[in-house]
Formats: structure tokens, C-alpha cells, sequence
């Protein structure tokens, strides 16, 4: 199997299942007992604490809070902070975010909030003066994600965190989610007061999440039960997912074949605007300005669940970028905002390649996917568009 789905979700890596394991067998204390196996438990939660700390740079490990997932955590930041500040509800964010944070934020426009949506220019950047016009003082929360989860591409965080700062009152929220581990990040340096990971997006299990939560700043309780989290989130800790989680961000933080990953994706995109008359990218390819690993391209006429089906029967995994709902067959959210048209956003394939990933595996996958692509485009309605394309681009 050729796995090219990673900002999905990424497999446990080997040396993760290896620090999990005593703690799904041997070491089973809850770690709120007083007991010796609770005492263990609850010092391997603390490590993994500075082990998330230190990949992220957080100023101290009070401000990591344990959850179960990054939708928790972006959930619990903006509807927090709600909570908190009920006078202050005026949201700023994007149309290109995802769903934990689009979904939540429509949600709280229907109860009352005043949500302003920030659009994305063709490349997927956004418009910065959009947001200093955007901002007041009475702006309660600006959220933010820090990379783009369907075409990788990076938001100015550090320019953004300033321009709020400047002018505004608001809070500064980020969706880390598929940053974290592909590139660095200090939030000692940046204006970020709430910034969330998820476990499963580093090579740590499914279940785990972070919610950054700076110095002075004030959330309630997610979940109101037990004093766990120094009485953030009630409930027993998932230890075991925690020390995951911890150890994955170690390995992170040591992880030094960013470049290697960011080849391989290059030489699957080039290769394929090369060899298929009509794909295209999605999202600025400007070296920097867009995660290492991730590819976003649309093969113009074609349906992108009908690519999915065929790669998957050559052992291929990949994603949808259209993400097409079963009535609507509306494209994703994201393309719809960059002006993606129809009949390309349809057709959108995302790659997100890891550390796992070969250039033998590229090589199949550019072997096999020209074909799939001939085959669909004889398949498709659009057929003379097609044909007239292809004949067009074959020539250039």
C-alpha cells in the first residue's frame, strides 16, 4: 500500500507504540490515585507535557492542557472564550478554515454572533488589509489556522498576531493542527494566546489533542467534572494516548528530513502538471509559503471521487480536495473561495506525503495515475472539452 493521505492522518510511528506500550499493559494506575502505579502514570503525563511544550515552544507546560482531539481544542477556544466574555462577540475568521472551526462559527452566528469572514485571494493567501478593516475593539476573538489543511498552504501568523495586537482587544486563536511537526513553531515568538494540535496529525494515536492556552489568559471548563487539568477539563486521563502524543513530539523535534519530504512532493507534482494535459495546481507553490508535504491538484473534468476509486484499487490511498456532498455535489469550501471552478474543483486529488514515503512509491503512483486519468477523461461527459484540451496542451 502507497500511503499519500498523511494530513488526514499519519501511522504510529514504531518508536511511539514502543513508549505507549507499558502503559496499556503493565503501567494501568489512574493517575489522579496516590498510589505508586498513579504516581507513575501521572509523571509520564507531565514528560509528555514538556515534550509538547518544547515542540511548540510554549513559555511553560501549565499552558499545555490535555484534550482529546484539535476539534476540542478549537471548539473549546472560540466557544470558551464566548463563555468567558459574553459582551464580546464579534468573530473574525476565514473561509478556508476547517469545519471544527467554519462549522462552529456558522453555529454561533445563528445564536447571535456577529461572525466576518476573511476571503483568500486565487493563490489561497489571505488579504491582511481585510483584516485591519475587519478589526474593532470590540472584536472578542480572531481565529486563524496556521496552514491549510487541503492545500498546505501557510498563513502569516507572525504578521497577523502583530496587526491584532495593533489594532485591536481581541484574542488570537490558531488552528496548529496541521502545522505542528512539518514545520517549526515558537509561540514564545508569536501574539497566539490559543493555538490547538491534534495527536494523530504527528504519528501519535488517534484521541489526543493539545489546547495552548497562554499565561493570563481565562477559558471555563470544557468538560466540569474532576480537578484534572488544574480543573480545565474533567475526566481520567487517556495516559497511554498522552505519552503518544509526548513521545511523537520528540521525535518531531528531531525529525530532520523536512527537505527530503518536500522533494519527493515536488518531483509528484511537477511530474504530473508535466505528464497530464489537465491538472493543475490549487494554491500558491511559492517555496515557503505552504507545507512541505502537501500537493492540492485538480484534473479539470473529471470527478476526484472517481480518481479516489481508482488509485485505491491500484493500493494507492489519497483524499478528495472537493469533497463533494452526496445531494449537492457542492466543491469544498476551500476551492470555492479561491474561485476554483466548478468543473476543476471537482476533480481535486489531495497528496499529503510523510516520513514514511519512498521515491519508489512516487514513481508508482506516476506510473499508474496518467492512466487513470486517460481512462476517466474517455469516461467523462465533458468529453469534447476534454478532447480539445488535451489536444491543445499536448502540443505546448
Amino acid at each position: 500500500m502507497i500511503y499519500l493521505d498523511n494530513n488526514a492522518t499519519t501511522r504510529i510511528a514504531p518508536e511511539v507504540f514502543a513508549a505507549m506500550q507499558p502503559y496499556l499493559t503493565e503501567v494501568y494506575g489512574n493517575p489522579s490515585s496516590a498510589h505508586s502505579l498513579g504516581r507513575q502514570m501521572k509523571s509520564a503525563l507531565e514528560r509528555a507535557r514538556e515534550q509538547v511544550a518544547e515542540l511548540i515552544g510554549a513559555a511553560q507546560t501549565s499552558e499545555i492542557v490535555l484534550t482529546s482531539c484539535g476539534s476540542e481544542s478549537d471548539n473549546w477556544a472560540i466557544g470558551g472564550f464566548l463563555e468567558q466574555n459574553p459582551t464580546r462577540r464579534h468573530i473574525i475568521t476565514t473561509r478556508v478554515e476547517h469545519e471544527a472551526v467554519r462549522n462552529l462559527c456558522e453555529h454561533l452566528a445563528q445564536r447571535g454572533c456577529e461572525v466576518t469572514w476573511l476571503d483568500v485571494d486565487e493563490r489561497g493567501e489571505l488579504k491582511l488589509d481585510d483584516l485591519r478593516q475587519a478589526l474593532r475593539r470590540d472584536t472578542g476573538i480572531v481565529s486563524v489556522m496556521m496552514a491549510n489543511n487541503e492545500t498546505g498552504v501557510l498563513f502569516p501568523i507572525a504578521e497577523i498576531g502583530k496587526i491584532i495586537r495593533e489594532y485591536s482587544d481581541a484574542v488570537f486563536h490558531v488552528d496548529g493542527v496541521q502545522a505542528v511537526g512539518k514545520i517549526p513553531i515558537n509561540l514564545k515568538e508569536l501574539e497566539v494566546d490559543l493555538f490547538a494540535l491534534s495527536g494523530h496529525k504527528l504519528h501519535a494515536p488517534q484521541g489526543v489533542g493539545v489546547l495552548y492556552v497562554r499565561d493570563g489568559v481565562k477559558l471555563p471548563p470544557f468538560i466540569i467534572g474532576g480537578h484534572q487539568e488544574n480543573g480545565r477539563r474533567g475526566g481520567t486521563s487517556a495516559v497511554p494516548n498522552i505519552v503518544g502524543l509526548g513521545a511523537a513530539c520528540e521525535l518531531a523535534s528531531n525529525f530532520d528530513g523536512h527537505s527530503t519530504i518536500e522533494t519527493l512532493r515536488n518531483k509528484l507534482e511537477t511530474s504530473i502538471i508535466r505528464r497530464i494535459p489537465n491538472a493543475r495546481v490549487n494554491g500558491t507553490t511559492e517555496t515557503g509559503k505552504r507545507l512541505p508535504n502537501t500537493s492540492n491538484i485538480s484534473f479539470e473534468y473529471v470527478e476526484g471521487e472517481n480518481i479516489l476509486v481508482h488509485l485505491d484499487q491500484e493500493g494507492i490511498c489519497v483524499s478528495t480536495g472537493s469533497a463533494c456532498h452526496s445531494t449537492t455535489k457542492q466543491s469544498s469550501p476551500t476551492l470555492r473561495a479561491m474561485n476554483v471552478p466548478y468543473t476543476t474543483a471537482q476533480g481535486s486529488i489531495r497528496f499529503s506525503l510523510g516520513r514514511y514515503n519512498t521515491e519508489a512509491e512516487i514513481d508508482h503512483t506516476l506510473e499508474v495515475l496518467p492512466e487513470i486519468i486517460d481512462k476517466l477523461v474517455d469516461m467523462s461527459p465533458y468529453d469534447k472539452q476534454l478532447k480539445a484540451l488535451y489536444a491543445v496542451r499536448s502540443k505546448a
